[in-house]
């Protein structure tokens, strides 16, 4: 046998060993010095229970007999379902007119790197926030238009396609007309409505991660209270990253100052921390009868509810998907409602598959009668007219910079979470966590 291949492979046994070794102690040291941050709904402190209305079968509207009868965004105390309906207003696609640039990514399990971006804008056509979306529009009519035109990679420069969602209920289920260009073919084609409960191709994230997910299609329950340190993780190997800020433009930030709900948050911690509320969403199955996701733990911010963290179970009570979210106040006019979505990572647990989403370059619009009937239109994407550029320098370098999978949380609300996954992608997180960067299979 070769003598160097020989010596490389002891050496990398080695390092492997030596890994191990310190992911092990690293493990028992969080666990042993951690002190709990969370509390069941009977633990609730004198305070929290006034915020808390734990009704669960409540007064509805009139008009719309599966809503509260009390009207959005109700009033403390919250029962659980209120609390489920404010949080639906931090969809990933923000509740009112604006424009952006999305920057998204993916990375396998072996290290495979994969990248796109969109300049995207977006036509809300009710009058913004959870409370049009809930009363403007009928069952069946448009919510909007968005259309996304593709700037990277190269090769797929000037392709787009226009999203239209629409409002749904349980005798109109349909959630999307969808329609996509290809330059190469020089045609429209219009698509079927994809799978909401499936992930996309080659990602982690789902139809309805992106959409958002209408509240009336779940029953609420209220877990307790949790405190979240910390959401999004940078890798060591990434200290700072140039954001477009829409106002002073391109700006280098450190990413030990980028916090879960931005800067100019006033409810943080003496620690940094963000107290949560913690509710488990189960699919009614009246309303989704084939859904794939039996229910979801959400951590949700608790003075705007935004959704900080997200959890997705399959029926047969494993853990599918953790979704973890950094806000930004982008639209003071909306108060509460005003933060929006500026990074989301998606890891699938099954396939140890990463997933994320930056959102840069975010400008409040409202967009012209001429624009709205010549930009979001199908017959307008021949054209290859990017109307306004929207330009990013978020994208990751290489797989080393790449975003750490989620915390796991493994002690917190045990009676209602599962939070085992193979032994192969325990041993690969555990590695990670010593490293502080990815571990990939191949390594």
């Amino acid at each position: 046998m070769n003598s160097n291949f020989l010596k490389g492979t002891l050496e990398k046994h080695s390092r492997l060993i030596c890994l191990a070794i310190i992911a092990s102690i690293f493990t028992f040291n969080s666990s042993a010095s951690a002190e709990q941050t969370w509390r069941t709904v009977e633990q609730l402190s004198a305070e929290d229970k006034e915020l808390f209305d734990p009704t669960i079968s409540v007064a509805r509207d009139h008009q719309i007999p599966y809503l509260p009868a009390e009207k959005f965004p109700f009033s403390a105390p919250y029962t659980a379902e209120e609390m489920g309906y404010r949080s639906a207003s931090a969809a990933h696609i923000a509740r009112w007119s604006h424009s952006m640039a999305d920057v998204f990514g993916v990375i396998t399990s072996s290290g495979y790197l994969n990248q796109g971006e969109w300049a995207c804008f977006i036509d809300n056509k009710t009058s913004g926030g959870m409370l049009g979306h809930m009363y403007d529009q009928p069952a069946g009519e448009e919510l909007g238009r968005w259309m996304l035109y593709e700037t990277f990679p190269p090769e797929n420069n000037g392709a787009q396609q226009l999203w239209i969602p629409k409002r749904t209920d349980i005798e109109t289920p349909q959630k999307l007309d969808f329609f996509y260009y290809s330059p190469s073919m020089r045609r429209v084609r219009r698509m079927p409505e994809p799978r909401r409960d499936q992930r996309f191709a080659n990602n982690a994230q789902s139809l309805d991660d992106v959409m958002g997910r209408d509240p009336w299609e779940f029953e609420w329950e209220l877990l307790g209270t949790d405190v979240i340190h910390e959401s999004i993780r940078f890798p060591k190997t990434r200290q700072s990253v140039t954001v477009n800020d829409a106002e002073r433009g391109f700006t280098e930030v450190q990413v030990s100052d980028i916090k879960m709900m931005g800067s100019d948050f006033p409810h943080y911690r003496s620690d940094g921390g963000v107290d949560t509320w913690v509710l488990k969403a189960t699919a009614r199955k009246d309303w989704l009868p084939d859904y794939n996701e039996d229910h979801l733990i959400v951590w949700v911010e608790k003075k705007t509810f935004f959704i900080l963290r997200r959890e997705k179970y399959a029926k047969d009570g494993h853990l599918m998907l953790i979704e973890t979210r950094m806000a930004k106040q982008e639209n003071p006019s909306m108060g509460d409602e005003g933060y929006a979505a500026f990074m989301s990572l998606y890891w699938n647990v099954d396939h140890d598959l990463l997933s994320y989403s930056f959102h840069d370059n975010h400008k409040v619009r409202e967009w012209s009668e001429e624009e709205k009937t010549t930009i979001f239109t199908a017959e307008f994407m021949p054209r290859e007219w990017l109307f306004e550029p929207m330009k990013s320098q978020l994208r990751v370098q290489s797989p080393d910079e790449f975003f750490l999978r989620p915390h796991r949380y493994l002690d917190r609300f045990p009676k209602h979470r599962s939070t085992s996954i193979s032994p192969e992608i325990e041993a690969r997180y555990k590695l990670q966590e010593a490293a502080q960067t990815l571990v990939f299979e191949t390594d």
